[in-house]
């Protein structure tokens, strides 16, 4: 099968568009919808799956090119698995996640008084053709949320995951480093040889 030379990555979020353009070899010439002037698709799907390739279908078709696109959140154990699909929509219409983050912590205080409460990270990839043949794959870490936000690396939730295993949250980690162990990097390592 041919390597692909060139994507379009299928997000307007730019720190989705950093870690998936690291992830993607040197080489690959990477298109932003937002040079295309192409605004995003309704996220209508009932899970992660649906709605990374609503994005990615959407994205390829407009452009007739191969297109990546992403879904992913952040799932509380104590909050029902909330917000899941809805993660970036708790940010608000500017995407403000200082908001997002407020709001975890002001459900979270109306709980229980625990240790600490667990969560994880889902991604779900989708590579999409313009003939129509797609893959996804799904990388998923768990953990707990931080006592309160710490870090100015990332994005989103990054400040308040602290990931099974470590001491820091994703915000206090180097981005090199935080990108070799994340949800984002486990779901792309399944598709990488099609690069």
């Amino acid at each position: 099968m041919k390597k692909i030379s060139k994507i379009i990555i299928g997000t307007h979020n730019q720190g989705k568009f950093r870690e998936i353009s690291y992830l993607l070899p040197k080489n690959i010439v990477k298109i932003s919808p937002k040079k295309l002037n192409l605004p995003s698709p309704k996220e209508t799907g009932k899970n992660f799956r649906d709605n990374s390739k609503i994005k990615a279908k959407y994205f390829s078709k407009k452009t007739n090119l191969i297109c990546i696109a992403d879904d992913s959140g952040f799932l509380v154990r104590a909050l029902n698995e909330k917000p899941g699909i809805f993660s970036s929509r708790w940010a608000g219409k500017n995407s403000d996640f200082n908001l997002a983050i407020g709001k975890i912590y002001r459900k979270l205080k109306k709980k229980r008084k625990k240790k600490f409460f667990f969560a994880k990270f889902i991604c779900c990839l989708t590579l999409y053709w313009p003939n129509g043949k797609f893959v996804q794959t799904t990388g998923l870490v768990r953990g707990k949320i931080s006592k309160q936000k710490k870090g100015k690396n990332g994005f989103g939730y990054d400040p308040i995951f602290v990931p099974n295993g470590y001491k820091k949250t994703f915000g206090e980690m180097q981005p090199n480093f935080k990108m070799k162990i994340d949800h984002r990097f486990k779901a792309f390592s399944k598709i990488k040889k099609f690069f």
